[in-house]
């Protein structure tokens, strides 16, 4: 977190150096988090809002390891290569390289909460890193905020992770109303099989869902495409969208005690994968087809954390690892290709393997690696994957081999839509966006060659989701057990589906016009088109003048509490208590005030209202002072006094013919006017007779305020509770009225008002 304001910082005084500081940052996280594993982990547990149960709980266990390491190691990759490939893009754009600051402070602070989200071991403290992503991926996805398309995309994303998050908070909520903590591992021994599991965890599962873009959730990840390459290669394939399976694995030692979860994952995993493949194989745009195979590889995940077990949760951590070194690489291979021959579509791209052979080879072996090839890290992936779902029978198998196929072809058509056939021409890329994506490939072969420590992270992982031990080896078989049986029948099908293109792609390019017209996207934009057309009527009512802008706010304030005087059961409720001596100058003291409140309705000199009112004010300081409070009822005085002369020096300033004018409204609007005032007062006096007639069972808060008052220093409880106990009301009050005078000083000095 220390990283995004130091590259602010210095990256505001020389632009070029935000790049190398936040890489170094990433350097140096990427090693504490190894040292830190390599050591045993770590625990800070520090108690936060005691008061509420809320701890600063992190922890370094295996799956925080996992995640970490994805976010920190693939982060220092997409660094590396925006330090050259950030200066190209904002000269296309002929911005100033100033603008690539801000790019470095919200990448950096989206990476910072990425790594405390995942140690995060309580689930509030879980909600807030969730949201920092959320903010920090707007900003990163709205990065072109000139362009309207960006900025849609940034808010379509913020708007479905954003809302989803809020089910994430409730669920936790209802976790620790029935328990009595947030922690995690403390909810894993306490909660039980049932209606509140089945409901907080599907919450959970719900928001995690829809940040890992499954369907039918999925549609803001394509949008998303608007971003520069480096924002697409780190948060939609190692970051913000493994969040969502991260929180699935977070909280999976409660979901696996559900059946009803663990199917509904099956379920929409199935969906997502078969959705997104399919989609990706229509797709032209470079970027577009990487969205979707993103889409579809989550939905691998999903299923995996849906079939359970050992393999079930080892396999999704190890698929979430190889996923992220594969689709970076082949996200910055799309970047790359286009600034090398300002092409992003594969209809006007080929033959590049002449022209970019270092570029081609390491793309490849990412390609190989996405759709599972032996001697690359993906043929793990698949091994993993296979094992889980032949464990629950032909009908999952099946499924599973149908999902991989369709990886195999989205994998080729994205490696050879762009390195195969007829040689083309392009220029020689800086070295600087070709090694990065030659570092991820290496990873990943190395991952097919050397497993072990890949499949050590993901067995820590799978252990923490699933609560106990796991026990799963990768390896090399050559016999004819059936993953490899499955295996080949993933290739042979893969190779089907490249082949019969031509004899399938008019019906799945329907199916993608009809998601455009019927699916999630569609009813989002009716959506958010209905909210800005009540969001403009409203602003329309009640901009108009001041009289419809108060209007506006009270009006529907006044329904709902009608509303809630109508349904509240009125039994014993409204009380008559008896009147004693004290009470009869207090009651004295009301009496002018429900005359100067009569008088308004029908003075119309302006000057006389402003003193009617005021008249009011000044007996109910007089309440005050009943009660024995001098100095409440001195600054009531004061306050009251001051805001007269200000309202009397107003209405000076105000045009004669203005104030004729109001003074000369018909008397049926007045008396509309009137009518609605009574209906008002009614309304709140039944409102105050009802909650005085049933005090509160326990003990008042004003008696703790009296207690604590010497604690706080204070002469009085009043000054107590202006200046302590409620200190942050009282600064927000004074900041209001200093903003509205500073506004009315402006209006003066201009001579604006009329």
């Amino acid at each position: 977190m220390l990283a995004a304001p130091a590259a602010a910082l210095f990256g505001a005084a020389r632009p070029v150096l935000a790049a190398p500081i936040g890489a170094a940052f990433c350097a140096l996280a990427f090693g504490a988090t190894l040292w830190g594993w390599a050591s045993g982990g770590g625990v800070v547990d520090v108690a936060w809002a005691p008061s509420w149960d809320l701890r600063l709980h992190l922890e370094l266990d295996g799956l925080a390891t996992l995640y970490a390491l994805l976010a920190t190691g693939i982060g220092f990759a997409v660094l590396v290569y925006s330090s050259r490939y950030l200066p190209l893009h904002l000269g296309h754009q002929q911005r100033p390289a100033s603008d690539g600051t801000g790019f470095y402070f919200f990448i950096l602070l989206f990476m910072g909460s990425m790594v405390g989200l995942a140690m995060a071991q309580d689930l509030i403290l879980v909600f807030v890193f969730w949201d920092l992503t959320a903010v920090a991926s707007y900003y990163l996805i709205g990065f072109d905020s000139h362009d309207p398309n960006s900025r849609a995309s940034a808010l379509m994303a913020l708007f479905v992770t954003g809302a989803t998050a809020v089910l994430l908070l409730i669920g936790a909520v209802m976790l620790y109303a029935a328990h009595g903590t947030f922690s995690v591992p403390e909810l894993a021994g306490l909660v039980e099989p049932g209606p509140l599991l089945t409901t907080a965890g599907g919450l959970m599962a719900v928001a995690g869902l829809a940040k890992s873009a499954q369907v039918p959730f999925h549609f803001w990840l394509p949008r998303a495409m608007a971003a520069p390459t480096p924002v697409s290669a780190y948060l939609h394939s190692a970051a913000m969208v493994a969040a969502g399976v991260l929180l699935i694995g977070r909280v999976y030692p409660l979901i696996q005690k559900s059946e009803f979860l663990l199917d509904s994952l099956l379920v929409v995993g199935f969906l997502s994968m078969a959705v997104g493949g399919v989609l990706a194989l229509t797709r032209d745009v470079l970027k577009q087809l990487l969205a979707y195979s993103t889409i579809s590889q989550y939905g691998y995940v999903v299923v995996m954390y849906g079939l359970g077990g050992e393999y079930g949760a080892v396999g999704a951590s190890f698929y979430v690892l190889a996923h992220a070194l594969c689709k970076s690489a082949l996200f910055l291979t799309a970047g790359t290709v286009t600034e090398a021959t300002g092409e992003d579509r594969l209809s006007r791209l080929g033959g590049l393997y002449g022209s970019l052979p270092l570029l081609a080879g390491a793309a490849g072996v990412a390609a190989a690696g996405l759709a599972a090839l032996p001697l690359t890290v993906g043929f793990f992936k698949d091994e993993l994957f296979f094992a889980a779902a032949l464990g629950r029978g032909p009908i999952f198998a099946g499924l599973a081999v149908l999902g991989a196929a369709l990886t195999f072809a989205y994998a080729w058509r994205f490696w050879g839509g762009i390195f195969a056939g007829r040689p083309g021409a392009a220029e020689r890329p800086s070295w600087t966006l070709v090694w990065p994506i030659a570092a991820l490939g290496a990873l990943a072969l190395f991952g097919g060659v050397l497993v072990g420590p890949y499949l050590g992270l993901a067995l820590a992982a799978g252990s923490d989701s699933l609560g106990s031990a796991a026990s799963v080896s990768a390896a090399y078989h050559l016999d004819a057990r059936p993953e490899n049986l499955m295996a080949l029948a993933t290739y042979g099908l893969g190779v089907a589906i490249v082949l019969s293109r031509p004899l399938w792609s008019g019906a799945a390019g329907a199916f993608s016009r009809l998601g455009e017209m019927v699916g999630p996207e569609r009813l989002y934009g009716l959506g958010l088109r209905g909210l800005n057309g009540l969001s403009d009527r409203v602003h329309r009512a009640e901009a108009r003048d001041l009289r419809s802008r108060v209007a506006a706010i009270l009006l529907p304030g006044g329904i709902l509490i009608g509303i809630g005087i109508l349904v509240t059961p009125t039994g014993g409720t409204y009380r008559v208590g008896a009147i004693q001596a004290r009470d009869i100058p207090l009651l004295l003291a009301l009496v002018p005030v429900a005359v100067a409140a009569l008088t308004t309705t029908f003075t119309k000199r302006h000057v006389t209202l402003a003193l009617v009112l005021s008249s009011a004010g000044f007996v109910l300081a007089l309440v005050y002072a009943f009660f024995g409070a001098p100095d409440v009822a001195l600054v009531a005085v004061l306050v009251e006094t001051v805001l007269t002369l200000l309202f009397l020096g107003t209405l000076r300033l105000v045009p004669y013919e203005v104030l004729h004018r109001q003074a000369g409204l018909p008397t049926e609007r007045r008396w509309r006017k009137v009518f609605f005032a009574a209906v008002a007062g009614a309304s709140t006096f039944a409102v105050v007779w009802a909650t005085l007639s049933r005090p509160a069972a326990e003990r008042s808060v004003s008696e703790e305020h009296l207690r604590l008052t010497p604690d706080a220093h204070a002469g009085d409880a009043v000054t107590a509770i202006l200046a302590d106990f409620r200190g942050l009301d009282t600064l927000g009050e004074i900041s209001v009225v200093a903003l509205v005078l500073l506004a009315v000083v402006t209006l003066l000095r201009g001579g604006r008002l009329r």
